[in-house]
């Protein structure tokens, strides 16, 4: 009986560690990398979602090498991944990448995909009210009323 304290501090302790890496990408296997990814981009204000994404692809696309991007990227919060995916873009701009041409900065590009994520959304909830329309005038339950 006198264990089961000791017993419920450790357990207490350790996930308490656990949590503490709740901010950062775990870059073990390329699959907790991406769940851990999926999971911050929830937690981010909107905002800086889609930057962070941007940044983590951009950062991505760079890295060739699995293992060398898994270091890269292991235990870095999305302001760390941002960062990075701000020196990659500068970097590929000042040497001529042609992808990055039509963007004036890093803030024009992040503006543009922002502005295209929200027209997204905007079609899709729309398209979503045209088939609630189709639905109930489609509806084969009729009003019985005074006959």
């Amino acid at each position: 009986m006198k264990k089961l304290p000791l017993l419920l501090l450790i357990l207490a302790c350790i996930s308490l560690v656990a949590c503490g890496k709740g901010q950062e990408i775990n870059g073990h296997t390329m699959k907790s990398a991406y769940k851990s990814v999926k999971g911050l981009k929830n937690r981010l204000a909107p905002e800086v979602r889609v930057e962070f994404e941007v940044a983590f692809w951009t950062v991505r696309d760079s890295i060739k090498s699995e293992d060398e991007f898994l270091k890269a990227v292991d235990g870095k919060t999305p302001l760390q991944v941002i960062e990075m995916g701000k020196e990659v873009y500068q970097q590929r701009k000042s040497t001529g990448f042609k992808a990055y041409e039509q963007y004036l900065s890093w803030e024009d590009m992040i503006g543009k995909f922002s502005k295209e994520r929200s027209d997204q959304e905007n079609h899709k909830s729309v398209a979503k009210n045209n088939d609630n329309a189709k639905d109930k005038a489609n509806d084969v339950m009729y009003k019985l009323g005074s006959m």
